[in-house]
This record gives C-alpha cells, structure tokens and sequence, in this order.
C-alpha cells in the first residue's frame, strides 16, 4: 500500500507542477446557416485537449497554455466539420462561428436494432471509439472488457471471450476490414481470462453487435465484433513506452505526398515484478513472457481508393503449479508456449459514381505447445494410479484464411445494394499423446463457401429497411444452408426511432467436439429484436427487447474417452430486455454511462441433462462507467462500477446410463470497482511536441473477494473456488509520443494478464 501512495503523490506533485506559463481565453458564439444558435457543439484546439462544449444558447469560453498559430475545431453531429485558423497572443480571442447542415444522411434513420456501433460513417449510432474503450477503468485497455460494460455481455472472468445473450463465447466471432479473426484472443489457460491480442488504436471504428447482424458476416449464432481498422496517420510519429511490466516502441512514416505511409512496433512484456508485488494463486516457475511485433502500410491507390495491411507476431510462454484437488500433497503442473501470426490485407475503391468495391483476405498460423502433469513436494513428475490423465501433451498447430469481396451500388437517394462472396478455410491438426505415449492425431479441415446480398431501402428519411440473405455451404458438413434476414426502422420525432429486426444465424460445431461420432449438422439460432433509441450530440438512450430460439445445438459423449459430438438434438432460447444510457450533457465535462440487462434463459446441449441455465448467464448484469477529464490540469479521472448476479454451477456426471447432477448452485454476486488516472502534460519543441501520459490503474480497488464458479476432484467429492489470479491488481506507466498527440495510444499498454 506504500507503492500505491507514494505513486499518487508523486504524480499530484507532477500536476502541480506545469502550470507557469500564461493562458489565453477563446470565447465565442456558433451559429448554423440560418442564424440560429447551436448547443452541444464541441469546440477544441486541434491536437490538443484543451477545449469546450456550447451552452443552449450557442455559447462557450475556455483557457488554454497553447501558444502562436493553432487551429480552432469545431464539430458536431448532424453538420460538418468546422476549422479556423486563430492566433494566440493577447489575453482574450472573441469569434462567432457558423457551421452548416450536413447532407441528408445524417438526418435519415439509421438501422440499429441489436447494434452499438462507433465510426466516421454513423455518428448519430455512435456509442465507444477508441479512445472510450482505453479509458474505461475495468477494460484495462481491452477492447472486449470496453464491450463487456454494454448490454449483452455477461461478466464471465474464468474463460475468454464474449458471451452474449445466453450464447457461448464460441458464438461471437470477430471481423477485422471485413474478415474473420481466428484466434482474437491469447490461448486459453485454465481457468483464467485471456485477453484479446490487438489494440483498441489500430481501429476507428467498432460495431458490436449482439444479435440481428448483417448478411455479410456469418458462422456465429449470438454476436459480431466488427472491427474496422484506420487510414493514414496524420503525421511521421514514434513512441516509446516504459511501465512496472515491459518495454515497447513505435515508429509511423508517412510520405511527404501523404498518400502512404508504413509503421511497425515493438512490444516486450515481463510479468516478473508484477507477480512479485501482487501474490498470485498460481506459482508461477514460469513467469509469463510476451513478445509483440508488428508492422503496416497503406497506399492510397486514387482519391477514393485505398489499399491496407497490417501483419501481427507474437510468441509467449508460461508455467505454474497449483495444488492438486484430486491427491493431497500433490500439485498440477501446466505449461504453455504459443506463437501467433496474423496477416489481413484490405482493399476498397470507388468503382464510377455509384458502385463501390471491398475486399480483404487474412491469414493466421498458430502453434500451441502444452504440457499437463502431476508433481510431488519435491518437484518430481509422477503418474499415480487413477490420475494418468493428468500427464498429457497438446501439440496443436492451426491454419485459417479468409477472403472476401463486396461491391456495392447507390440506387436513389440512400438507397443501396450489396453482394458478394466469402470463402473461410481451416485446418486444424491436434496431436494429444497420454501418459504412456500413445498419441491420437487429428486433421479437421473445413472449406465454408458463401455468397450474401442485402439492400438498404430508404422510403423516406424516416422510414428505412435492410433486407438480406446469405447461403453457405460447408465440405466438413457437406450440407448447405440459407438465412433470411431483415431490419426496419422508423424515425421517431427528431431524435429518436424504433427498429425491429428479425434473421436466421447459422454455425458450424466447435471444433473442440470434432471429429463427430456420429453425422452433426449445422446449430441454428433465430433471433427476434425490438429496439427504441434516441441519440443527441451528448446523451444516448437505448432499451432493447430480444428473443432468440436455439435449434440443433450439440449434444456430446464421454464414452470414447474424450467429449465428443454426438448429435444435433440439443435446443435452447433466451429471452429479455437491455437499457443503456449515456450522459455527456448534465454535468460539464463528466461523461458517464450506465447499462443494465436482463437475460432469462435455458439450453440443453453438450452434456446437460436436460434444458438449464448456463454456467456462463447470469440473470442481471450491469455498469457503471464515469469519466471526468479535468482541461486545466490536463487529467483524466475514470471510474468503474460491474455488478452480475450470482451465475449457476453444476457438477455433472454419468452414471453408466445418464447424465446426472452430483452438485449444483449458484455463486455469489459479482461486483468490481476500478479507477484509473491519466495525467498528459505536453512539451513543445521548436518542430514538434513530445507528448507523454503517465498512467495509473487500480482494479478491484477494494478486494472485493470474486468467486467465477467451482472445480471438481476427478471422483467429484471435493471442490473449490474458481477466483482470480489476484484480489487487486495496480499498474504505473509512463510513455512518450514524438511528432503527434498519441498519447491515448499508450493508454492502451495497461495490460493485465
């Protein structure tokens, strides 16, 4: 508790340091066209977070210590961008503003039943950028644990992913520019949360949809994550990041023409003194390592043309112990080592006046080498009698690529038609040896061959649909499928509308189940969605109804000695309602959302007796996120508040004829407070400025004790908790942005593992 005070102090002595130089007051009036005062409007110096947001009245004032030439921004939804070059010198700048209506499109109704989406493209359905993913306490830079304080996902803290209205995380799947993403997240690690491998700063826009998606995108029953990833960057830029856990740098070179520009970066991750302040559950004899690369370019191949790569490497190796349940005086040893590499190159261009063309292709090649066993007091491997199984070794090695191709044409107004193709290929090879060195090997390849077409109808600007349909075919399955999918909505008053949207979703078995003892099928999930929502430039309100049935989901066997797909006979569904609201507007300069779901469903699949509740649903989820970035002292304050009601856990076994239950019930509720500090001063150079951001993040500040649910001895008569690695977790780092203001970037680095 030193460390953490003396950190605090250290820093508020920082702030109080940096303000001796003298401020200047820009003040002013913004108008539209025709003369009427705009509110809401925020007006800020470019490149800087000094800034304000006009009153009812068209009005605002603000100080900042910037000084000489700078560029005045002011922006808000519904007009187009405004900028004014204005020079700091004297004490106070007046300037009236006139800023003008943007074209129709930002005044149509935008279809948004089951969909959160933030981008350039749909400002009035924007709810987190980038910026907001980093600076939510409990995301701890992580761009699902951003997603995880949205409606819809449950707080599940002992397996990775997103799992979404009663739907297992296998169930949503992640696109980056358009392609599927295999292996989004690190490799699982029993009973431990992986985080997800790629920053929240690579991508401007995010649509997290949690049901009801569009016919482009397929093979997930409950959610998409669809992330789009950015352009060129303003300028040539390095960074540089020092922190308790690793070191990283950057460099991004744009051509003086800026019409391309490449980059790459580095990152080198050490968990050693982290685990040695904060004491683990596990022992670790393996510190976790992590080494990160990356690297990019991008070509503007014409005005409207632009072609993307991004390439991403990473390999990282663990090891720890942990006392055995099954035979006391015993520990369970588990070792791993991964390496990754991701590939995706994009390409879009304006094809005439009307047509437009996307495509893209991944690549990913993983490699997972682990290795289970049982060792006595002394370190010593063993294999006892009855515990064989716990002497294992997976050697998995996976390929996937992806492709697809979309082109599009504008009919008349807003009105547009999509089609297209994707091809998805995989091919997984797992080789499991047991303790007497037999091994099984296994190849499951899968080629899923899809075409899709959609169109948006707009009637009128209050009135809109999106009609699509997408077909499948999988050689794994050798069976075809066909999902119908359709979206309306209409506007309701300026600022509101209400959207229903109904679809069918398709989803190949998980591949952990495979190969199949008998022939399996395709698992289906129909999805019935009413939503009301009304956005205004500072506050969104949102509640959502759904329904969603389940069909032919995945029944699995013990009997051959590991779980197997049996059948499609499984069946489920999952009913309720979801509130989100965001306030950027009663407070002055307090931005806070709060959301709330209530999720009411059962399922009977793999090996549950009959139709349950998950392990993995609770009945109530809910966030608190509140953020305060304080302009004269260039701070940013963030707090966050999770809440999950207590989620079932079940002990299930055979008993030579059926599956039973040994013991069932339900863990205590979940709550989570987290803070964090962002301090960003900036000094100027003469060319440039060197940004730097010290941050501070505390999870858990109160040792809330956490129960994820419960593991079972081998013999099912003993059992303990699931808990997190650590009740709190505290990290400090400081990092540093040569040529541009990137230093939301290095927010990004608090990493938790």
């Amino acid at each position: 508790m030193g460390l953490k005070k003396t950190g605090l102090f250290t820093l508020l002595l920082s702030v109080l340091a940096g303000f001796a130089s003298a401020q200047f007051t820009i003040k002013g009036i913004v108008k539209d066209n025709k003369g009427n005062h705009i509110g809401g409007v925020s007006i800020v110096v470019k490149d800087t977070y000094d800034g304000a947001t006009t009153d009812s009245t068209g009005k605002f004032s603000f100080k900042t210590f910037e000084k000489g030439e700078q560029i005045l921004v002011a922006s808000s939804i519904g007009y187009r961008p405004f900028e004014q070059k204005i020079k700091l010198e004297g004490g106070i700048i007046n300037l009236n503003i006139i800023i003008k209506e943007e074209i129709t499109e930002l005044k149509a109704v935008v279809i948004t039943a089951g969909t959160f989406e933030a981008s350039d493209r749909k400002k009035a359905a924007a709810v987190l950028n980038p910026i907001d993913i980093v600076t939510t306490a409990s995301a701890e830079g992580d761009v699902t644990g951003a997603m995880k304080t949205l409606p819809g996902a449950q707080q599940v803290g002992e397996s990775e992913g997103l799992f979404v209205r009663g739907g297992t995380s296998g169930e949503t799947k992640t696109f980056i520019d358009g392609t599927l993403v295999n292996n989004f997240f690190y490799t699982s690690i029993p009973n431990i949360a992986s985080r997800s491998r790629f920053s929240p700063f690579i991508f401007k826009g995010t649509v997290f949809s949690t049901g009801g998606y569009s016919a482009l995108y397929g093979q997930a029953m409950s959610s998409a994550l669809i992330l789009e990833s950015i352009d060129l960057p303003d300028r040539t830029s390095a960074s540089l990041s020092v922190s308790v856990i690793g070191l990283g740098g950057g460099y991004q070179q744009l051509a003086k023409n800026k019409n391309s520009s490449w980059g790459f970066s580095y990152e080198y991750t050490d968990l050693t003194l982290a685990f040695k302040l904060f004491k683990q559950k596990q022992n670790y004899f393996q510190i976790p390592v992590y080494h990160t690369a990356d690297a990019n370019f991008r070509i503007k191949t014409s005005k409207t043309g632009i072609l993307k790569y991004y390439g991403y490497f990473n390999a990282n190796h663990l090891g720890f112990r942990e006392n055995s349940i099954d035979t006391s005086g015993y520990q369970d040893v588990f070792r791993l080592k991964n390496i990754n590499v991701y590939h995706n190159l994009a390409y879009k261009e304006k094809i005439g006046k009307k047509w437009r063309f996307n495509s893209g292709i991944s690549y990913t090649n993983n490699k997972d080498d682990i290795n289970g066993g049982l060792q006595d007091q002394q370190k010593n491997d063993v294999t006892l009698t009855g515990l064989e199984f716990k002497k294992f070794t997976l050697n998995s090695k996976a390929d996937y690529f992806n492709a697809k191709a979309v082109f599009e044409r504008r009919l008349t107004g807003l009105s547009a038609i999509r089609f297209g193709s994707e091809y998805n290929y995989s091919n997984d090879m797992p080789t499991f040896t047991i303790y007497n060195g037999q091994q099984f090997k296994y190849n499951i390849k899968e080629n899923i061959i899809s075409a899709f077409a959609e169109t948006d109808i707009y009637i009128t600007n209050n009135v809109a649909a999106k009609l699509g349909t997408r077909l499948e075919h999988s050689s794994l399955l050798d069976k075809f499928n066909f999902a119908p999918r359709i979206s309306l909505a209409y506007k309701v008053g300026k600022e509101g509308q209400a959207s229903l949207a109904y679809g069918i979703f398709y989803q190949d078995p998980d591949k952990r189940y495979l190969p199949a003892a008998n022939t399996v099928t395709f698992s289906r999930a129909d999805h019935y969605i009413a939503q009301y929502q009304r956005t205004t430039s500072l506050i969104t309100f949102r509640i959502e109804a759904f329904y969603k049935k389940y069909h032919d989901l995945i029944k699995t066997d013990l009997s051959g000695g590991r779980e197997a797909a049996v059948s499609n006979k499984g069946f489920g569904d999952a009913k309720g309602f979801e509130v989100f609201w965001r306030d950027r507007k009663t407070v002055k300069n307090l931005d806070y959302w709060i959301s709330y779901s209530y999720l009411d469903t059962k399922r009977d699949f793999l090996n549950f007796p009959y139709a349950i509740q998950p392990s993995f649903a609770a009945k109530h989820t809910a966030s608190l996120v509140v953020k305060k970035f304080v302009m004269a002292w260039k701070t940013g304050f963030n707090w966050s508040y999770n809440y999950s009601s207590g989620r079932p856990y079940y002990n299930i076994y055979y008993d030579g004829s059926q599956y039973k239950f040994r013991d069932k019930g339900l863990i205590p509720d979940y709550h989570n407070v987290s803070f964090s500090l962002n301090y960003i001063p900036a000094i100027a150079t003469q060319n440039a400025k060197t940004w730097i951001v010290y941050v501070i993040s505390w999870s858990n500040i109160f040792g809330i004790k956490q129960t994820y649910g419960y593991q079972y001895s081998y013999d099912g008569l003993k059992k303990q908790a699931i808990v997190p690695t650590s009740r709190t977790f505290i990290y400090i780092g400081i990092f540093f942005s040569f040529g541009v203001d990137r230093t939301q970037d290095a927010i990004n680095n608090n990493l938790k593992i």
